[in-house]
């Protein structure tokens, strides 16, 4: 890019999390795991006894996935090993998932323990499943701090969910 040139880029969808800063509005993976009825707005692929698994509403790259216990803790030490074991079931399952759809070429799984640590949600575990791809750190990234998503999160959505059923995950 050059500094002569006037570059517009749109991601509308950024407003909401902008918008929501500072506010408290409570723990959204309790309101999702309450909201059984709406899963597809709430952008939930599958709910085990012990899990929940979403999109990230405001993704790193394109099947950015959270995998959370379906309890509200903060800390790996507060599940029990069934818990710990269903967490990550979660993780790998949902690397299935976005595998069978997306053929990424690898992955960046994480925690971020406390507010510190970049948790924006830190009294609600939650581990982040991010499929990778060789060269999706572009140009975009580099100088503008900016990513480029190419695919609505409801079209991906449709797509994951489909395959989740096709793997036996979703009841």
């Amino acid at each position: 890019m050059t500094a002569d040139r006037n570059v517009n880029l749109w991601a509308p969808w950024r407003m909401e999390y902008i918008n929501g800063l500072g506010e408290d509005q409570g723990c959204f993976l309790c309101r999702y795991r309450d909201e059984v009825g709406k899963d597809s707005e709430n952008l939930v692929l599958w709910r085990t006894e012990r899990t929940l698994v979403v999109m990230n509403r405001f993704p790193y790259n394109g099947g950015h996935l959270l995998v959370a216990p379906l309890g509200h803790v903060a800390s790996l030490r507060e599940l029990d090993e069934a818990g710990l074991a269903g967490l990550l079931a979660g993780v790998r399952d949902g690397q299935d998932v976005l595998t069978s759809v997306l053929k990424p070429q690898g992955f960046n799984v994480g925690i971020n323990l406390g507010r510190c640590a970049g948790a924006g949600l830190p009294g609600h575990l939650h581990v982040h499943v991010v499929p990778r791809w060789e060269g999706d750190t572009n140009f975009m990234t580099v100088l503008g701090d900016i990513r480029v998503i190419p695919q609505a999160l409801q079209a991906l959505y449709e797509q994951l969910r489909a395959a989740a059923q096709a793997a036996g995950l979703t009841k």
